[in-house]
């Protein structure tokens, strides 16, 4: 297992933290998922061997959120 923390610009209101958790939920290898609304923070925690960092990220950008 390895872990990631991210940074989504629109994760701080709540309908594109759903869509977040939607896309997360939705791949392979994802573990765990963790959203503080406060500042956009995502901590994931995810399957190397699964799914990589650059996929992660790619799918959330697919979906028009924004990485700070």
């Amino acid at each position: 297992m390895a872990d990631t923390t991210i940074y989504v610009k629109e994760a701080t209101n709540e309908q594109p933290i759903q869509t977040l958790e939607t896309i997360l939920v939705q791949m392979d290898g994802i573990e765990w998922a963790w959203v503080d609304m406060e500042d956009g923070e995502v901590k994931i925690t995810y399957n190397e061997n699964e799914v990589t960092q650059e996929q992660i990220i790619n799918r959330i950008q697919q979906h028009g959120l924004h990485l700070l």
